[in-house]
């Protein structure tokens, strides 16, 4: 059995998920019968500064951080950590017209602009 990460930088600025991130997470997990049961999140640095993502079910790692959050167990590896400390990921229309869509609100990132109180 895996033990839930104790690293004091993911308890104190931990990457956080929203209820309708959440939500759509576990019902593509149903839809694609996903047998790894988590979701891993990465970020890379570009060369611009600016942060790239990237999400996939998969097995934890024992090097891992894993958290759990609305029965989503997220796993992050050690070089995503520092990237996605205090980060969130929505799950949200941005247009009126548009499809709903995952994005991911970090202040670690140099273009993020704090959203409206209407966004989160």
């Amino acid at each position: 059995m895996r033990k839930k990460s104790e690293n004091p930088r993911s308890i104190q600025k931990s990457f956080r998920i929203t209820k309708d991130a959440a939500e759509e997470i576990l019902r593509s997990m149903r839809q694609t019968d996903s047998s790894a049961g988590s979701l891993r999140i990465a970020a890379k640095r570009r060369v611009d500064g600016s942060i790239d993502y990237a999400m996939g079910f998969d097995e934890a790692d024992d090097t891992d951080t894993v958290l759990e959050q609305f029965s989503v167990e997220l796993l992050i590896g050690v070089t995503s950590l520092d990237l996605l400390a205090g980060a969130l990921l929505d799950f949200v229309q941005l247009e009126t017209t548009g499809p709903k869509e995952f994005i991911f609100l970090n202040p670690n990132d140099p273009q993020f602009v704090p959203p409206d109180a209407s966004i989160s």
